[in-house]
């Protein structure tokens, strides 16, 4: 199948669906929207990002990280692992000698 071909039953796919759901009439919905959607879901089910690789046909994972981002949720996840640090908050006092060169301006 070419792109050409993708896109226009992608296109009728669209037509199809709006009726049922009309505000995804006036969206701009791609191949490559769908790709990119669907590996986004096989990223947030736990799918080794080589295997999505694979499956986009991309011939390194490298290539993958392009356009397969973490989401909002998957940043939330990954800073509730994080554990504060243990250093005592300080408040900056800059030495003399900085302060007389700023001064000096």
């Amino acid at each position: 199948m070419t792109r050409a071909n993708v896109a226009h039953r992608l296109k009728l796919a669209v037509q199809i669906a709006s009726q049922k759901y009309p505000d995804l009439a006036s969206m701009s919905v791609s191949p490559h929207m769908v790709r990119h959607a669907t590996a986004m879901s096989l990223l947030q089910s736990g799918a080794d990002p080589c295997e999505i690789a694979l499956w986009l046909g991309h011939e390194s994972p490298a290539t993958t990280h392009m356009y397969v981002e973490a989401d909002l949720a998957m940043k939330e996840r990954a800073l509730a692992r994080l554990k504060a640090p243990d250093v005592k908050p300080a408040k900056y006092r800059p030495s003399k000698a900085l302060m007389a060169f700023l001064q000096a301006l």
